[in-house]
């Protein structure tokens, strides 16, 4: 028996993850494939004639059990990858590319589509109804319904190929991450904080080293870098951390990433745009690359002033020390927390006793209960692994959805954060409900204590579930976050704001063995701080952004990274600043299509982030009912039933400016 072919009793409905095989996942695939494909043949040689419901409401539920398999394993994929499922997503790769080539080029229902579009004005449809229609046909357009002959052909082998090197690139990467450690000796391991060591002595247990090792997840390297005195061990993570991708192995990426980028353009003028950049924004909130490198260029120059400012300042604390000028990439975050604890008094060994996990989700829960009444309740698994933890949401007693925690690192979870669904909210064909998980990286402790910036990512995450299990359309296909990608990161980074409400941190920022709340000078030393080393951070941020952008405008550069060089050296990157995400392990934007030409998006949304939490400061409460009431009603419940820039209309009357950005990292005075 094929329990993912089966019927899932479960409660809520989950998927029977004990009953799961990896040997499942490859016939029930096909068995959803060819399901859909009889149910997609159906719709197109359909006698009727075209109406709303036996075609674009056919077609939302054409695809049932294939959504159901693809919600588990590609999930599972990402957070829980074994050699198995690694081989089938190679496999599957090239046969989901090929599955929906076969739909926009089927030329008899992209008929019925356009016959459709065409009669729209007469078919009497709700504004969420012809909000659908519209995606379906720009969908099918932009997927080259259009195209004929060698034309149709070549965007298909296009297509294909990239969704190989996509899986390609991200398989390498999580080769890279998982193969590099670094053993320490006891030695090695003075001047590091408590929680480092024990994290660095948990992750040599799991790759069976009887000592401590640094590896390349975040949350090791990081605190890693910022507390290790000896500046020999940090250049040698450092340079691991940024090679990854790029070690001239079997999981080097180089060629990857410039495939990857001249297909790209292949697609992009085959369908008739300039430049994929040109392409990819065209359904976005941006529209064009001028009005993202103008976003981009008006915060990078306040924050390169201040980075550079802020790098003077840690080299003389670096030559004090008795090392040689330059400040190196390698040394920054060591001295930016010195020179936090000196400046702001902030010790985050201090710190993070106050933050642990469990206190860190009881704040994020209590905030959506004050919000948007809210309750959650654990429930018990089996989930997916042993980490993995669940909790049913509910509102005045009516189940609103599942939400699932996996939050620690191992070496079978692709590193970073993100936000998915297993099932997404939908309202035809009967009122689904959604089961919604956030995956994190944190170092597992007992107990799990969080840096600031863990529970911020803590939040971030949890903003995206809740734009997913606050969802309230009829149509899946634009349920929850299935907005435009420059829009998506709105709930997420608004969300962040409440971890910065002094009474958030006052009721749950306590001390995870006494139980005593976090001293009040140390809650506002940490709130004061809250824009420290932001030069650092937009610098990041910003040149991984503009090569991005650049490296999808024009024509596609045969180097990848001789252009990055190119671009930073045009920016004048400071030097002891690297890019966010370096080329060879820009998952982002050569994982998939996703934050191609797109990094920008978290940037563009925060622009909107900023003047959306003004409206509650406005309101004069972090909690005021009727901005959340609107918050929910125009953006979190919509999903993508409008345009982006109508539904933040429609909650906040205008559209924000860069100041509010500015002021809320702290470079208006650099401006």
């Amino acid at each position: 028996m094929n329990a993912l072919l089966s019927d899932w009793s479960t409660p809520f409905a989950l998927p029977p993850f004990a009953a799961i095989r990896d040997e499942d996942f490859g016939p029930a695939f096909d068995a959803a494939l060819t399901e859909a494909r009889a149910n997609i043949a159906a719709i197109a040689a359909n006698p009727d004639a075209p109406d709303f419901a036996n075609t674009i409401e056919a077609l939302e539920l054409a695809e049932g059990l294939l959504d159901r398999v693809a919600g588990v394993f590609y999930n599972l994929a990402g957070a829980d990858s074994t050699d198995p499922r690694e081989a089938l997503m190679r496999d599957l790769a090239p046969k989901m590319s090929a599955f929906s080539s076969e739909i926009t080029n089927n030329k008899a229902l992209f008929a019925r589509i356009e016959a459709l579009w065409q009669g729209r004005d007469d078919l009497a449809l709700t504004p969420e109804q012809m909000r659908v229609l519209t995606l379906y046909r720009q969908m099918f357009v932009r997927s080259g319904a259009l195209l004929q002959g060698e034309a149709a052909e070549r965007l298909t082998a296009v297509k294909a190929r990239l969704a190989v090197l996509g899986t390609q690139f991200s398989q390498n990467l999580l080769a890279d991450e998982r193969d590099w450690f670094m053993e320490l000796a006891e030695a090695d391991l003075v001047g590091l904080p408590d929680f480092v060591v024990e994290t660095a002595r948990a992750a040599g247990a799991e790759r069976g080293k009887a000592g401590p090792v640094v590896t390349l997840n975040r949350s090791l390297i990081v605190p890693f870098l910022q507390f290790s005195p000896r500046r020999d061990l940090r250049q040698r993570a450092y340079d691991a951390w940024v090679a990854r991708g790029a070690n001239g192995n079997a999981h080097d990426n180089r060629a990857i990433a410039a495939e990857i980028l001249a297909l790209r353009h292949e697609r992009a003028r085959l369908l008739g745009y300039d430049s994929f950049a040109d392409f990819k924004l065209e359904p976005e909130m941006a529209k064009t690359p001028d009005a993202v490198r103008n976003l981009l260029m008006a915060v990078w120059e306040p924050a390169k002033r201040k980075a550079t400012e802020d790098a003077g300042v840690l080299e003389a604390m670096l030559v004090a020390d008795g090392n040689a000028a330059p400040l190196e990439p390698w040394d920054w975050r060591y001295y930016s927390e010195r020179r936090r604890k000196a400046e702001h008094d902030l010790d985050e060994a201090a710190l993070k006793p106050y933050l642990s996990l469990d206190h860190m989700l009881a704040a994020m829960f209590d905030c959506a209960t004050r919000l948007f009444g809210l309750t959650f309740r654990e429930i018990d698994g089996p989930f997916y692994h042993p980490d993995v933890r669940g909790w049913e949401v509910t509102r005045d007693g009516a189940h609103v959805a599942v939400f699932l925690g996996d939050y620690f690192a191992r070496a079978s979870k692709r590193s970073g954060a993100w936000c998915s669904a297993m099932r997404s909210q939908r309202k035809l064909g009967g009122e689904v409900r959604p089961i919604v998980v956030n995956v994190c990286n944190f170092a597992k402790g007992t107990p799990t204590l969080l840096s600031y910036d863990d529970a911020r990512t803590l939040f971030h995450e949890f903003g995206h579930a809740l734009h997913q299990m606050l969802s309230n359309v009829t149509h899946g296909f634009v349920s929850g976050t299935s907005v435009a990608r420059d829009f998506v990161e709105l709930p997420s980074q608004l969300y962040e704001h409440w971890l910065e409400v002094p009474e958030v941190l006052e009721t749950h920022a306590r001390h995870w063995q006494t139980g005593t709340a976090m001293p009040r000078d140390m809650l506002d030393r940490l709130l004061a701080a809250g824009t420290y080393d932001q030069g650092f951070a937009t610098v990041e941020f910003v040149a991984s952004a503009m090569v991005d952008l650049e490296f999808h405008v024009g024509t596609p550069p045969a180097d990848p990274m001789q252009k990055q060089a190119e671009v930073l050296e045009n920016l004048g990157m400071p030097r002891a600043i690297r890019m966010r995400h370096a080329t060879p392990h820009f998952a982002h934007v050569f994982s998939g299509d996703g934050y191609s030409s797109g990094y920008y998006s978290y940037m563009w949304s925060e622009v909107m982030d900023a003047d959306a939490f003004a409206a509650f400061e406005e309101a004069g409460n972090a909690f005021d009912p009727d901005t959340a009431a609107r918050l929910e009603q125009f953006i979190l419940s919509a999903g993508g039933s409008d345009d982006a820039e109508a539904l933040y209309l429609k909650f906040r009357g205008k559209m924000p400016g860069v100041e509010a950005l500015l002021k809320g990292r702290g470079l208006l005075d650099a401006a």
